[in-house]
């Protein structure tokens, strides 16, 4: 599927069923809803909680995922956007900005940053 095809759908999905007509503001709220959903489901798949089935949280989270970026590309279509153009400058911006080399290193630092970081922070002290 091409996102365009998929942008062009969802409009006229919504404008069949009077959709179109919520405003941008309330098509964002909805986003962010989604993307409460999708931490939860990321906090239970890294360990937050025992997932009880890991593959139905995949699953979730494939769906929740899914919620959300219809979402956003409802939000793009509403402000005459075309996401999939979007995405192709995204990837443009993003091969200059960060070359391979660039990259690797940036990921490097980071990781090793992050392995003395494994720990729980020392609490402050309560005798205030």
């Amino acid at each position: 599927m091409h996102i365009s095809t998929y942008q062009s759908w969802l409009e006229a999905y919504d404008r069949e069923r009077g959709f179109e007509r919520v405003q941008p503001s309330q098509t964002l709220v909805h986003a962010l809803e989604e993307m409460g959903e999708i931490a939860r489901e990321v906090l239970y798949l890294e360990g937050y909680r025992d997932p009880d089935d890991p593959e139905g949280r995949r699953a979730l989270l494939a769906a929740e995922l899914a919620d959300c970026l219809t979402f956003l590309f409802k939000l793009a279509y509403q402000f005459d956007i075309d996401m999939e153009a979007a995405l192709i400058a995204n990837q443009d911006k993003a091969n200059a900005r960060f070359p391979v080399d660039v990259g690797r290193e940036l990921a490097a630092r980071y990781l090793e940053r992050r392995q003395g970081k494994t720990a729980a922070p020392p609490r402050p002290p309560t005798d205030y």
